[in-house]
C-alpha cells in the first residue's frame, strides 16, 4: 500500500484530477471538445498513477472515490449531450445541402 509520507502526495494528485475533470466538465457543456480532449490526458495519466498505487482502494479515501466516480459519470452525460446535438447538427446540415443542390439542379 503507501506510507504516510506518501499520501500528501496521493492527496495532491487526487485534487489535481478532481479539477482535471470539473474543468473537463465545464468545457464539455460549453462545446470545447478539443480542449476537453488534451485535459483528458493530463486526467488519464494522474488516474493512471492512482490506479497503480491503489490509494482509492483504501478506506480514508472511500469519500474521494465516489466523488471521483460522479465527476466522470457528469462528464460521461456531457459528452454525450455534445454528441447528440452534434448529430443534429450535421443532420440539418446534410438536409440543407441536399436543399441546395435540388436549387440548383432546377436552375
Amino acid at each position: 500500500m503507501s506510507t504516510d509520507k506518501e499520501m500528501p502526495e496521493f492527496s495532491s494528485k487526487l485534487d489535481k484530477l478532481q479539477s482535471l475533470l470539473e474543468r473537463q466538465i465545464e468545457l464539455a457543456r460549453q462545446g470545447s471538445i478539443s480542449e476537453v480532449e488534451s485535459l483528458s490526458k493530463r486526467a488519464d495519466l494522474l488516474a493512471g498513477q492512482l490506479r497503480r498505487s491503489a490509494i482509492l482502494e483504501s478506506d480514508e479515501f472511500i469519500n474521494r472515490r465516489e466523488r471521483l466516480q460522479k465527476l466522470y459519470d457528469d462528464l460521461r452525460l456531457a459528452l454525450t449531450v455534445q454528441k447528440a446535438d452534434t448529430f443534429a447538427e450535421l443532420r440539418r446540415v446534410r438536409k440543407g445541402r441536399r436543399v441546395v443542390g435540388a436549387y440548383r439542379n432546377n436552375i
